[in-house]
């Protein structure tokens, strides 16, 4: 039984090979879950992938939020991380070179030419 056009299926086809694992039994259960009973059958043909994995992924789909939520990584890495520390060569307190020798000979006025 064809339950979708060809082109359709070739779409279908090519996203879900686009897709990581996990989004990809995902996806299945989805598309699996709108077509009713006798649904993971036919994906499973359409997408050529494992019934057992769509079941797997219709689980996943059921599971609540709150406990799916707490899986997710954090955005931008490691948000516990400590900041990076000071640069200890800047001065700032320091008015002139005469008062805090620096590595690079001071440029200002007070000094004299460099």
């Amino acid at each position: 039984m064809d339950v979708y056009a060809a082109d359709v299926e070739q779409k279908m086809q090519r996203f879900f090979g686009w897709l990581s694992e996990k989004d990809r039994r995902r996806y299945a259960a989805v598309e699996a879950a709108k077509l009713g009973h006798g649904g993971v059958e036919d994906i499973a043909q359409v997408l050529a992938c494992d019934p057992q994995t769509m079941r797997q992924g219709l689980r996943a789909l059921e599971e609540e939020e709150e406990a799916a939520a707490g899986r997710l990584r954090t955005k931008g890495g490691d948000a516990r991380r400590s900041p990076s520390p000071s640069r200890p060569w800047k001065r700032t307190s320091a008015p002139c070179c005469r008062s805090a020798p620096l590595a690079i000979p001071c440029a200002k006025a007070c000094c004299g030419p460099t």
